[in-house]
């Protein structure tokens, strides 16, 4: 099962049909819990989702597994372990090899406040046509963001919406895999415009105390 985690991207894919349905971001974090036979710890982090496949690390009995699962509606199987959760914060594994089952209850674990990548001010040019743009991700709060963007001497401002590494917000959005360097897809009349951009190092926080 061992697999090298750095052949994928961290880039989440999932299909906005299996989110209505399945709510398949709902899988994706840090899960904790016990089994219930040995009350022993046991861990699953689903790092990725994209498309059928998720990149996870299951720990147990004080080892380390890595590699890659299969994404089935609303659960994610692994080797002999299978993870499911409806609402995104309980989820329940299940082991089953030769006969024997073993179950365990996980919470998801709630990620750092500071540890958001998309705050700060993301800013650059599109190397076709010079298209320049500043978008500015004040504040982050759940599935909302406070967002301010610029382009062509035009100022927009109001509340985005946050999807994984991704806000929306009016005819932009921004991505970010690493939280130095990011994407602005702006829409400009009936054409669509990639732009790279890129962050300072110390902005996120710089933003975060200001907003």
């Amino acid at each position: 099962m061992e697999s090298a985690m750095t052949t994928i991207q961290s880039t989440n894919q999932i299909s906005p049909a299996n989110e209505r349905v399945y709510h398949q971001s709902y899988l994706l974090g840090d899960w904790k819990g016990s089994w219930t036979k040995n009350n022993q710890a046991v861990e699953f982090k689903v790092l990725n989702i994209r498309g059928t496949r998720a990149q996870v690390e299951y720990t147990h009995n004080g080892r380390t597994e890595r590699g890659f699962g299969v994404v089935n509606g609303s659960t994610i199987t692994y080797g002999n372990v299978m993870v499911a959760t409806r609402d995104g914060t309980v989820a329940g594994l299940q082991f089953s090899a030769g006969g024997a089952t073993m179950s365990a209850l996980l919470n998801k674990q709630a990620a750092p406040a500071d540890d958001n990548k998309l705050i700060g001010t993301w800013s650059g040019a599109s190397p076709d046509n010079g298209q320049a743009v500043t978008f500015q991700v004040l504040s982050v709060d759940g599935s909302d963001a406070q967002v301010r963007y610029t382009t062509n001497g035009f100022t927009y401002q109001g509340t985005g919406t946050v999807y994984k590494n991704v806000v929306m917000f009016g005819k932009a959005q921004v991505s970010t895999d690493d939280g130095r360097n990011g994407k602005v897809m702006l829409q400009v009349g009936r054409q669509t415009f990639a732009v790279p951009v890129t962050k300072p190092q110390d902005d996120s926080s710089l933003v975060n105390k200001l907003a």
